[in-house]
């Protein structure tokens, strides 16, 4: 004789593959494009790093007025950015219980990472421009 379990998630909700917080496939797999995506990139600096280790001011900023390096680098940081506002909102929602510390710490840190991700972005684009 065989049991039936019975699922507590409704039909509509076993049909779109989604749990009660409506979001949580979709911010994992966006988690781990962006993990999949910073290796690469990653790499890619870290040779340019060590290629530039000792030069002048003069041979960096050649290398960011390089429309293949800037791009490189601006992917890099939107995507590390992203990645860190990714697992820092999980990090939040799963430790912090009170209600309103989690809202009041998720703007907080939600607010500096784009803050200094902007910072970063517009430090490439300023180089790659010369100005």
């Amino acid at each position: 004789m065989s049991k039936t379990v019975k699922s507590m998630r409704t039909p509509l909700g076993r049909v779109r593959g989604l749990g009660s917080a409506k979001e949580g496939v979709q911010h994992w797999w966006l988690q781990r494009v962006t993990a999949v995506a910073l290796v690469p990139l990653m790499l890619l600096l870290a040779c340019a790093i060590i290629k530039l280790a000792g030069s002048d001011h003069t041979a960096l900023a050649e290398t960011f007025q390089n429309p293949f390096f800037a791009i490189i680098v601006l992917l890099a940081v939107l995507a590390a950015f992203w990645h860190l506002k990714l697992g820092a909102q999980v990090i939040i929602e799963d430790y912090i219980h009170s209600e309103g510390a989690k809202v009041a710490t998720l703007l907080a840190v939600t607010f500096a990472i784009y803050l200094v991700g902007g910072i970063a972005a517009i430090s490439v684009l300023k180089l790659f421009f010369g100005a």
